[in-house]
């Protein structure tokens, strides 16, 4: 359908290119491209510079609108882009934010269950087995003799 309506755009614009340089070659030249009866007999190629001056300030005016309406249709299409961008924005990265939302809070959940369950013990065991080692070299001056050396009291 796209190319269908890109071929009929472009069959207008030539035929519109073709009116337009028939126009201007019958009316400055003398061709004989547009068929006179459909033309106003009086027509005549400018004689001064006045007259191309006007002619001039015709065609500026004339691309001012164009590039008006270039302009306006590109702040539609950004508009349109905006809409898009805003629509795949919630409707993709919102629920791919949630994803991620839950995919930490698991991480989160698993690093405490390894900390209770293997971190805890091992260092519950260790405390003890220092506070043991701390209580008897207390208690029978272990240290001091296994380096050879009594305390002075």
């Amino acid at each position: 359908m796209r190319f269908v309506l890109w071929l009929l755009s472009g069959a207008l614009v030539l035929a519109l290119i073709y009116l337009l340089a028939s126009w201007f070659v019958d009316g400055y030249f003398g061709g004989n491209i547009w068929p006179d009866d459909w033309g106003a007999d009086s027509w005549a190629a400018p004689d001064s510079w006045s007259e191309w001056r006007d002619i001039v300030i015709v065609l500026s005016a004339g691309f001012f609108v164009i590039g008006g309406i270039v302009f306006v249709a590109a702040m539609i299409a950004l508009l349109f882009l905006i809409a898009m961008a805003r629509k795949v924005m919630r409707d993709n990265a919102a629920p791919a934010l949630d994803s991620l939302r839950q995919s930490i809070d698991n991480v989160k959940g698993t690093t405490e269950f390894a900390g209770e369950t293997i971190a805890s013990p091992i260092i519950r065991v260790y405390a003890v087995a220092k506070g043991v080692r701390s209580g008897i070299g207390a208690v029978t001056n272990l240290p001091n003799r296994v380096k050879g050396r009594r305390k002075k009291k």
